[in-house]
């Protein structure tokens, strides 16, 4: 019996080793198999590609001339109670819709009947105006040019106030130093727009003194500060600037050479005024990769001025694409566009803004040629 004890005890302490070496050899198995399979996993890992995600986001800023109400078109607005300029606009209310953000130029100042409307040579015009303006889809109006200071201090105060009273954001002319130094930043589509103005002069009308903020003298030190401001708080600079000669039809050197050190200065996009015609549209290179969209003057959009181009005016516009990466953001300008516009009117009234192109049924001989004439010269230079 105490053999078959002993016996026994072999047997079962013989399986137990048996047991514990298969154990051991299948766990050995198990590591050299992942041994082999884990540089696979980080090889395939390795060939998968990185997907960098890029939102895009579009925005198309247009721009229109001169808003410059001499007397017959302000008394053409009245029916003898009120001033309504909403008519005027109604042929193009169309396409000045078209652009997410559309600015003007508001030449004649917007200082409203209590301190008495006037037409030329010392402007001032209805608060009305303005109505009609974002009633037709003016987003921005610029107020720097050289009728600024027509009615004085008291003309910006009462311009400023109304605007601000309907939501009109504008530009160039201010209320006090606190005022100017707040840049005018309009947000669309995911892109941040900086609108600055600026002007030549104001028809030898002085600025009071110790009063520097109440209109933008072009000044290229001050420029160059405010446009790099204006960098920092925005993805595009955009420019209205009162320059020229009147009634020249091609910017002076002057004009191309101020526009190319505010390009080089980092203005994205130009917008001209103070000619009262049509000039030219130009890109122009950086040097950086980027390029910079100028319109050298955008003419009369509504006066009444008439005859030798005075009467024709349109609205310039531009695409601006924003690109958004982890890597950082980049900006593109692209499709400049010109529609030609005509101010049509009889005997001096009936004032109304048409497209150029049906200006034929309102009176204006040869239309479609002048509508060819104008969008060659307007595009000759992107050609």
């Amino acid at each position: 019996m105490k053999n078959k004890a002993i016996i026994s005890s072999v047997i079962i302490i013989s399986m137990c080793i048996v047991v514990t070496a298969l154990l051991l050899i299948q766990q050995q198995n198990k590591r050299a198999a992942a041994a082999k399979i884990h540089p696979v996993k980080e090889h395939t890992a390795r060939l998968q590609p990185v997907m960098e995600r890029t939102l895009t986001e579009k925005v198309t800023v247009g721009a229109i001339g001169d808003i410059l109400i001499h007397d017959t078109v302000y008394q053409d607005a009245y029916d003898g109670t009120q001033y309504n300029f909403n008519p005027i606009f109604e042929n193009v209310k169309g396409l000045l819709e078209m652009p997410d953000v559309l600015t003007a130029n508001q030449e004649s100042m917007l200082g409203g009947v209590d301190i008495g409307v006037s037409s030329y040579p010392t402007f001032n015009s209805p608060h009305e105006v303005a109505d009609a303006l974002v009633n037709s889809g003016v987003d921005i109006v610029s107020t720097a040019n050289n009728h600024t200071l027509d009615k004085g201090e008291k003309g910006i105060l009462s311009a400023s106030d109304y605007l601000n009273s309907i939501g009109l954001p504008h530009v160039g002319s201010f209320l006090n130093h606190e005022d100017r130094q707040q840049l005018r930043v309009i947000h669309k589509n995911g892109i941040k727009l900086a609108f600055l103005s600026y002007t030549y002069g104001t028809n030898g009308i002085p600025i009071p003194d110790g009063k520097d903020f109440l209109v933008n003298l072009i000044n290229r030190d001050l420029m160059s500060d405010e446009i790099k401001r204006a960098k920092k708080e925005s993805d595009v600079v955009i420019m209205s600037i009162h320059w020229g000669n009147e009634y020249q039809r091609i910017p002076t050197n002057e004009q191309r050479d101020l526009a190319n050190f505010l390009a080089n200065e980092g203005v994205d996009i130009i917008f001209g005024s103070h000619p009262h015609v049509l000039q030219p549209m130009e890109w122009i290179d950086r040097g950086n990769g980027r390029k910079s969209f100028v319109a050298y003057s955008l003419g009369n959009f509504i006066s009444g001025q008439v005859r030798d181009y005075k009467d024709i005016g349109g609205m310039a516009s531009i695409e601006i694409t924003k690109q958004i990466t982890s890597s950082g953001n980049t900006i593109e300008l692209s499709n400049p566009a010109f529609y030609p516009t005509y101010v049509s009117s009889q005997r001096s009234k009936n004032y109304q803004v048409v497209p150029l192109e049906k200006a034929g049924s309102f009176g204006l001989k040869n239309a479609d040629a002048k509508y060819q004439e104008i969008k060659d010269h307007m595009t000759q230079w992107l050609r």
